[in-house]
């Protein structure tokens, strides 16, 4: 039996590592061809290792593009968007599951629809939205729209959920309003919730493209996935220029990567509860 386990154990181990090199072999690509020549990049792509190593794409990356510019622009739009999204996915999510008004159910049913909506389809009328509202083509155009999304009220609800109720009385019995309640007694207790809303609403706007698509057109405003999207698109020139769009590409990857490997501790199961036993 024991013979069997640690057979059953050690393959489970091997394929767990062949998926995580499936994985991960892709983006190793990415970060070796950024040191390629653009020739070794074209003519051996699925080398790990440079022949000749050299820093030239990113030395034509910050020299001859706005990088730096479009690197502030994804940093003030995920900064305010995380924020945003934080403090009112957290308001919205302690309504759903404390305040007790005629329609609530089917709010929360609308949010879990909407969550099924795919993005592609809600981009014209956002479009639309942001036209009529004098809003396009500004940082409050790329901001608001993202300050709130049903993922993070949904992931908020749940965990308010499964606090009990009874805590709030003591705050309620000194005086203490909704607000109050919501803000010194109930959040500090969703601190894993609100770690695990942190590190989506960053990876989330960080890495968000559609939206920026349509709420924006002056280069001024381009952020990273926008500005490394007219690189793919042959803004420099002609010719494959694989270690210049890869460069891009990978120091782009850089700030989700850091954001996720300090705080993957703290990732928690939305559906765990605030109090145990």
């Amino acid at each position: 039996m024991r013979q069997r386990l640690s057979a059953g154990l050690v393959a489970g181990y091997v394929v767990l590592v062949l998926l995580a090199v499936a994985y991960l072999y892709p983006f190793l690509i990415s970060v070796a061809s950024s040191f390629k020549t653009d020739g070794e990049a074209v003519a051996e792509p699925l080398s790990l290792i440079p022949q000749t190593p050299t820093f030239a794409a990113y030395e034509r990356l910050f020299t001859g593009t706005d990088i730096g510019l479009w690197g502030v622009n994804s940093v003030f739009v995920t900064l305010c968007v995380t924020l945003g999204r934080v403090f009112f996915d957290s308001l919205a999510g302690y309504a759903l599951s404390r305040l007790r008004f005629r329609g609530r159910s089917a709010m929360f049913g609308l949010f879990i629809g909407v969550m099924a909506v795919p993005t592609v389809v809600l981009m014209v009328p956002r479009f639309l939205v942001l036209k009529e509202l004098a809003l396009y083509d500004t940082y409050a155009g790329m901001i608001i729209p993202l300050l709130a999304d049903a993922a993070g009220i949904f992931i908020m609800k749940q965990f308010f959920d499964s606090i009990p109720v009874s805590i709030e009385e003591a705050a309620r019995i000194d005086g203490a309003g909704v607000f109050r309640t919501f803000w010194s007694v109930t959040l500090p207790m969703a601190a894993p919730a609100l770690v695990t809303l942190t590190i989506l609403s960053f990876q989330g706007s960080w890495n968000e493209f559609a939206h920026f698509v349509v709420s924006r057109q002056s280069p001024e405003l381009n952020t990273l996935t926008t500005g490394v999207a007219s690189l793919v698109s042959g803004q420099l020139g002609s010719g494959s220029q694989f270690p210049l769009k890869l460069a891009a590409a990978v120091l782009m990857t850089i700030p989700v990567a850091l954001v996720f490997f300090v705080f993957q501790r703290r990732i928690m199961s939305t559906t765990e509860g605030g109090e145990k036993g």
